[in-house]
């Protein structure tokens, strides 16, 4: 039994480093999240801008309305639809979070990404028995929601770089 278990162990080991001395790396790891130097945001002030500049921010790049490159960045739009369940008890909802956007090059207007849509969903079991923890469901999963189309949105952005 001992000896299964370090053979095991051996295993395991060795794959790991195999993996490490062939240069193995998670696709994205250890890159910039975005490797714009500036860019002006537009648009309405929502939650999920706020999260756009501060990633953006983080990530090392300039937020300020001089910028050469603007993100114009529509409003964010929830909608809640049922899948199933009874009309009492747990049900099954998905949400879905929809964003419209765009990047211009200010010298001249042209768009360098045209409008776009970012649609993220989530589904979310939700009990009516529960009201209190109903609400706080939800805007946990809006809050994961918006963070996952901020993922979205800076692996677009990504490519601009080039241009």
């Amino acid at each position: 039994m001992q000896r299964r278990h370090l053979l095991r162990l051996g295993l395991a080991a060795g794959a790991t480093l195999a993996l490490a001395g062939c240069g193995f790396r998670l696709r994205g790891y250890d890159q910039p999240l975005v490797s714009l130097d500036a860019l002006a945001l537009a648009g309405p002030e929502t939650d999920l801008r706020r999260l756009v500049i501060r990633r953006l921010e983080g990530a090392g790049t300039r937020v300020h309305d001089g910028a050469t490159r603007v993100l114009n960045l529509g409003s964010e739009a929830f909608r809640e639809r049922r899948l199933g369940g009874l009309d009492s008890g747990p049900r099954e909802l998905e949400l879905t979070l929809e964003v419209p956007f765009s990047v211009q090059r200010r010298s001249d207007g042209a768009y360098l990404l045209d409008q776009q849509r970012l649609e993220v969903r989530e589904r979310l079991t939700v009990n009516d028995d529960e009201l209190l923890s109903q609400d706080a469901e939800r805007e946990t999963a809006r809050e994961r929601l918006r963070s996952e189309a901020t993922r979205q949105l800076l692996d677009r952005l990504r490519a601009l770089n080039d241009q």
